[in-house]
């Protein structure tokens, strides 16, 4: 039995009613749709992560089978080996110029930073008291020449008597001697006036040798002493120069080896930072024994620092030059490769595939390594890309940038 529920028709619906119908209806539409995007959204997602792992996979086998790499020709060239060391600039000569009598300290003829020359007049001393001594000296001269010039004449009259038997022969002894006598004190008294002489001299201060005069150390008008320590001025000479430095003692005997053919070892001073060239020398000479406690040795260059660019007590880098790899076969520091057998490189070969080669490697300055063995100049050796490379892999060479990378 089927019982149906009719809709009462005697009273119309009212207008909420009416409003809540058309909501239900228009609230199961927009849910519909919703469900209908979030699915297109999800198979545009899906789609493009597979469209993407397939172009990837795709480069990856276009990758395995041609690996970029960059590549330069290895050439010939010459190939300059240098010995670094920390070093400082010491002065040829310094000396500390003194007093060399007492006295007051009358003028100063320099001024501080001056350069001046071997020679040259830098103070003077109240010289009056060694100019009375100077006086006094050559009177006491007088007066004894004076003396021997009597005793003279009566060893002559003495001589003649004692022809004559008339004066015994000690009487003439005695005489003889009195001259001689007076003939030591005429050379004392020379001795006097030549000291008194040099007194006056050392009154007049002079420069030993050319250099840079520093701070000065007294003042006009004090007392200054033969026996004080600091004296009067300090003088540095400043051209030559040199400067020491060490390099270990290893590298000794390659050093020596260049010393006895007799070459001319150049040496290059550079700044702090190793970035600035100050001057160029020449090595001088080597230290007669090596440091223990660091394994070094000391070596000393001459600079003749024309523009002064080297100051004593400068700390600066030097770059012993000690020989020069002729002809040799050169390729950049980075197509070198190092495994715990040998050195080796990445050869590209005319079919584009690379070959693993073992090789000598003679040594390295800058951004150039030396071969010696292994390597001909012309053939195209890896500087970039060698971390993915196997041997037999096919390669696609480019050339470096501008950069040199």
């Amino acid at each position: 039995m089927i019982t149906t529920f009719t809709k009462p028709t005697g009273k119309s619906d009212t207008p909420k009613q009416i409003f809540l119908e058309a909501l239900h209806r228009h609230w199961k539409i927009g849910l519909l749709l919703a469900a209908l995007l979030a699915l297109a959204v999800y198979w545009f997602l899906t789609n493009s992560s597979a469209e993407l792992s397939r172009a990837a996979q795709r480069e990856s086998v276009a990758q395995g089978r041609n690996v970029p790499v960059v590549a330069v020709t290895a050439t010939t060239g010459d190939l300059a080996v240098y010995l670094n060391g920390l070093g400082a600039v010491t002065p040829l000569n310094t000396v500390t110029v003194k007093s060399r009598v007492d006295g007051q300290l009358m003028t100063v003829f320099f001024k501080e930073g001056d350069l001046v020359r071997s020679g040259d007049l830098l103070a003077e001393i109240d010289p009056r008291p060694f100019q009375v001594q100077l006086t006094q000296a050559e009177g006491q001269m007088a007066r004894d020449q004076a003396m021997l010039k009597n005793a003279q004449v009566d060893l002559e009259r003495y001589e003649v008597l004692f022809k004559q038997d008339s004066i015994p022969q000690q009487q003439l002894a005695t005489q003889e001697a009195l001259v001689h006598q007076d003939e030591g004190a005429i050379k004392v008294d020379q001795g006097q006036i030549d000291s008194a002489k040099l007194q006056l001299v050392y009154c007049r201060i002079t420069s030993p040798i050319s250099g840079r005069v520093g701070l000065r150390l007294v003042d006009a008008g004090n007392i200054v002493h033969a026996a004080d320590a600091n004296g009067l001025v300090v003088i540095t000479q400043l051209q030559p120069i040199t400067v020491i430095f060490t390099i270990p003692e290893d590298s000794l005997p390659q050093v020596q080896q260049q010393i006895r053919a007799g070459r001319h070892l150049v040496v290059d001073a550079y700044d702090r930072d190793m970035k600035r060239k100050l001057a160029s020398g020449s090595l001088l000479t080597i230290d007669n024994q090596i440091d223990p406690t660091t394994g070094t040795v000391k070596l000393k260059a001459i600079f003749q620092n024309a523009d002064d660019v080297l100051f004593p007590n400068q700390f600066v880098n030097a770059r012993l030059l000690v020989d020069t790899r002729r002809a040799a076969v050169l390729v950049p520091n980075a197509a070198v490769q190092r495994s715990p057998q040998s050195a080796f490189v990445y050869v590209v070969k005319p079919d584009d595939t690379v070959e693993a080669r073992n090789v000598e490697v003679q040594g390295s300055e800058g951004d150039q390594t030396a071969i010696s063995r292994g390597l001909s100049a012309g053939e195209i050796v890896v500087t970039d890309g060698v971390d993915r490379l196997q041997p037999g892999m096919k390669v696609v060479v480019r050339a470096p940038d501008k950069a040199g990378s």
